[in-house]
């Protein structure tokens, strides 16, 4: 019986993956153009292409690693919140924290808008 109903399942799923083969040459018609990077090369320069995806790619990375950075930064703001709230730290030591967190995501920031201009 189970033997029957093993083959009775491949059999089942060989018709299923051959109708959608015979199918799936419809599906490729609506797919989207690639979007062009962000300095749009002329039409057959590879390498500039190349060069603006790399590009693209850089300021993504940067604003990942700036995301990770405000993360990091809002954690120990939290953190010595919390060490306050329960008297293992100084209310002095929130408010230098939250005064230095501020100017760090302030520099970050601005880093990222200059990096976004030279690359």
């Amino acid at each position: 019986m189970l033997k029957r109903l093993r083959h009775t399942l491949f059999s089942q799923s060989l018709a299923l993956a051959a109708g959608l083969t015979l199918l799936s040459g419809n599906l490729y018609a609506a797919l989207p153009t690639a979007v062009a990077p962000s300095n749009a090369p002329k039409a057959g320069d590879w390498l500039t292409l190349i060069k603006g995806y790399a590009k693209d790619a850089g300021l993504v990375i940067g604003l990942v690693l700036a995301v990770v950075a405000f993360l990091w930064i809002a954690w120990i703001t939290i953190s010595k919140f919390n060490e306050a709230r329960t008297g293992r730290a100084e209310w002095g030591e929130v408010g230098l924290t939250a005064v230095v967190a501020a100017g760090v995501m302030i520099f970050i920031s601005y880093l990222l808008t200059e990096a976004s201009k030279v690359i």
